[in-house]
């Protein structure tokens, strides 16, 4: 429910900002030669601003990329941890081969992160069950094993948020840009069909309008795409090296247990 708030906040206040630039900024009148009219583009700004409108929610959909990939390179920060990830998982392997579980859950304590998160409730499990004599040293590492696969599928929703959305936003962007684009065709097109001598400024709005909304269509789905593949990836390696250490720990507390 958080997670689409801030997706849906996200969207109105990159719409409202995307819209006053295009209106403010880029339709500012001293940005065409006939001022108030904006049809006559003066500089790069005023040939923007002639994309139609289309190009607002262009400047949405960058924005909105722009705005997710900060908030994934947060949120994968904070997910790693405060200090080195291989670190981190050496030194509670190097405290569980000591047999010094409290230690090595203090550690989690102080790392934080969807790894130590992960690691912790593992130790707790196995700390509650060691002393069961009812169970065997098998189930005991079952127990533990199920406790970490549990914790680990609740954290891999919370790294792989948003990806969605950026390849959505790609996908968006890319038609959005060809609507664009075929908008400025038919406005140009449309100028050269008028009779005796084609309006030459409908026809350069025209080709303007299309190759404005082509090139900021591209941009966002280029934005979008490279930012979910480099996203995608750092997940992937992320839970790797959670599925590792996770084993690690688990063979680490059978041989302990078996002792």
């Amino acid at each position: 429910m958080k997670q689409s708030a801030f997706l849906w906040i996200s969207i109105f206040i990159t719409a409202a900002v995307a819209f006053s630039i295009w209106w403010f900024v880029l339709g500012n009148p001293a940005n065409f030669k006939d001022g108030e009219n904006r049809k006559v583009p003066e500089n790069l700004l005023g040939t923007v601003y002639t994309g139609g409108y289309v190009v607002p929610f262009l400047i949405t959909l960058t924005l909105l990329n722009v705005t997710l990939v900060f908030e994934r390179m947060l949120s994968l920060r904070k997910a790693n941890g405060r200090a080195s990830l291989p670190s981190f998982l050496k030194s509670v392997q190097t405290n569980l081969m000591k047999g010094n579980i409290d230690d090595a859950m203090k550690a989690c304590d102080a790392q934080r992160g969807s790894a130590a998160s992960i690691i912790r409730t593992g130790l707790e499990r196995y700390k509650t069950i060691v002393q069961d004599k009812k169970l065997d040293s098998e189930k005991k590492m079952a127990e533990t094993a199920r406790a970490i696969e549990e914790a680990t599928s609740l954290e891999t929703p919370l790294l792989e948020r948003n990806l969605v959305a950026l390849s959505t936003i790609a996908s968006i962007a890319t038609m959005a840009g060809l609507l664009g684009t075929t908008i400025g065709m038919i406005r140009a097109f449309a100028a050269l069909a008028q009779a005796g001598s084609p309006d030459a400024i409908e026809l350069s709005i025209g080709i303007s309008e299309a190759l404005i909304n082509t090139a900021l269509g591209l941009l966002a789905a280029i934005i979008g795409i490279v930012a979910y593949n480099f996203f995608v990836t750092k997940v992937d390696n992320f839970t790797y090296m959670i599925d590792e250490a996770s084993y690690n720990v688990v063979q680490i507390l059978n041989t302990k247990t078996t002792d």
